[in-house]
């Protein structure tokens, strides 16, 4: 059941699963539904460790360029909390 207080989403295109490693996040770029606001970015594991930015970003582009620019930099792993990361069989 929905909570009445939250706005609905809109989620970008860009969103969805992304796979790197062997390992698998979810990309969630989403603004409120039926308005220009800027779009919010965060990263989700399979355990649900959520990774959210602070700032929004004017565009749906700018916040995937963000998340590939992070995964770049520090790794896919580095969304994954000390110890959570799985190990391939």
């Amino acid at each position: 059941m929905a909570n009445d207080n939250e706005p609905d989403l809109e989620y970008s295109e860009l969103a969805g699963e992304f796979t790197e490693d062997g390992l698998t996040v979810l990309v969630d770029i989403s603004r409120p539904a039926g308005t220009q606001l800027d779009w919010r970015l965060a990263v989700v594991t399979p355990d649900d460790d959520v990774t959210e930015w602070d700032e929004p970003f004017p565009t749906d582009r700018e916040a995937f360029d963000e998340f590939l620019a992070t995964v770049q930099r520090d790794g896919i792993k580095s969304f994954f909390l000390d110890g959570d990361v799985p190990t391939l069989q």
